[in-house]
């Protein structure tokens, strides 16, 4: 029996890092808040597009009208990283979003709200996110230690899973039956992540070096993509995710799934399905301290997570479907969580805003890209649009794993970036707590 319970301990996920450093537990709790209220926003806005037009195809223009934001301000977002203070810019960020839902929330009051409003004001929230992404990403390895980065980036996805299944099952229903009070709820969430994002501690650029010469500019945006491209292990995560979000990603099509399945009041359990499944998946998660083959685990994963959406695309029932869903999610958990320790682990700290907003250009493309990509599909059905979007994505991750061979063979036990980037932070630490020498006497 007791060997049972150690093989349980050892699958629990590990929070001790929430428990131990008190900025990364601020960070956490005040990112979930606002996550939370940002998927009560984005469960509305399809839900009200659907509703002013009943056109898929309006549903995947969101996705669309996202893309260009999300590329120009993401990479410069990265680069605002490197040069200021992150919670400061985290902070005017999230200002920024906040302004954005109280005009999607006014638009919604009107007796007649207007489509294009709610188009440019989707720009403008993602511009907010892509601002503030590199920023909030680039803030983790500096509040835990290097050893610790796997346990606290799965306890960070835990928490926002958790947000995740909260707003989507909860903004689902709310959406459905009020649009505004959706927006409202966002609107309130700001309040209390504001608030916990003031109590961070300050972050001026890279553990208190100065790093000359780091500018917002396109010079240093072009700085932080050739080490990028100098990194075939970094090309990989960012590709493989890519392709298996726009090919496979099907959100924007959950309103109308969910009348095809007969189940109009379930919206909001599609959402929450791959959350629940991400969450279970965290929760069972002490087994990723023991796996060091992580580009071989990414791979794995976006392969399950294509063909757990094509399946759901096919399957007869809400309670197929759900389950299916679920499984994407988990395998879309395990495959973020291991592209997040590869980041946070090899990347040079005077570098991470701006790799963060490369790395922002590939979860947000995908997402962005693979909802319009689904709502033009539709045309030809929904299930047609989700079942061949699922194949697509497997196919897709399939040829781009042949392609990367040293990604495929990643291993952090032996990576060189591993070891720089641990030695450097170890000397580091080491030069902050000698004390100067004096005169001799």
């Amino acid at each position: 029996m007791s060997g049972w319970r150690a093989r349980l301990r050892a699958l629990a996920i590990d929070l001790g890092p929430l428990r131990r450093h008190r900025d990364f537990r601020l960070r956490t709790i005040a990112a979930s808040v606002s996550s939370f209220g940002a998927f009560f926003t984005m469960i509305a806005v399809p839900i009200q597009i659907k509703q002013l037009t009943g056109s898929t195809v309006a549903v995947g223009l969101v996705g669309a009208v996202e893309f260009i934001p999300i590329v120009a301000v993401g990479l410069l977002g990265g680069a605002i990283a490197d040069r200021f203070d992150r919670r400061t810019v985290v902070l005017i960020s999230e200002l920024g979003a906040l302004a954005c839902t109280l005009v999607l929330l006014v638009n919604s009051l009107l007796p007649h709200p207007e489509l294009w409003v709610i188009y440019v004001v989707a720009a403008g929230a993602v511009s907010a996110d892509a601002m503030q992404r590199p920023s909030l990403d680039a803030m983790l390895p500096r509040y835990v230690p290097h050893a610790e980065i796997p346990s606290a980036s799965m306890a960070n996805n835990q928490a926002w899973g958790l947000a995740n299944i909260a707003g989507t099952v909860l903004g689902g229903v709310l959406a459905s039956v009020n649009i505004s009070l959706a927006y409202t709820v966002d609107v309130a969430s700001f309040a209390v992540s504001l608030l916990v994002f003031l109590r961070l501690s300050p972050l001026p650029r890279t553990l208190g070096t100065v790093v000359p010469g780091v500018r917002a500019t396109l010079g240093s945006v072009g700085e932080g993509i050739r080490y990028a491209a100098g990194r075939k292990d970094l090309l990989g995560t960012y590709l493989i995710d890519t392709i298996a979000m726009m090919t496979a990603m099907p959100v924007a099509l959950f309103p109308f799934f969910a009348a095809e399945l007969n189940a109009p009041h379930a919206i909001g359990l599609l959402y929450a399905a791959d959350s629940v499944g991400a969450l279970v998946a965290g929760a069972l998660s002490g087994w990723v301290r023991r796996v060091h083959r992580h580009g071989l685990a990414i791979i794995v994963a976006a392969l399950c997570w294509g063909a757990s959406m094509g399946l759901a695309g096919l399957m007869p029932n809400l309670g197929l479907v759900l389950v299916l869903l679920a499984c994407a999610g988990a395998a879309d958990m395990v495959s973020g969580t291991f592209r997040g320790v590869i980041w946070d682990q090899t990347i040079p700290d005077e570098l991470r805003g701006r790799l963060a907003g490369i790395e922002l250009l590939s979860y947000s493309i995908g997402p962005t890209l693979g909802n319009a990509r689904a709502g033009f599909m539709a045309v030809g059905g929904i299930r047609f649009a989700i079942a061949g979007g699922g194949l697509m994505c497997v196919l897709g991750v399939g040829a781009a794993a042949a392609a990367l061979p040293r990604f495929r063979s990643y291993d952090s036990r032996t990576d060189e970036f591993v070891r720089a980037e641990k030695e450097r932070r170890g000397a580091l630490r080491a030069s902050s707590t000698t004390p100067p020498s004096g005169p001799s006497t």
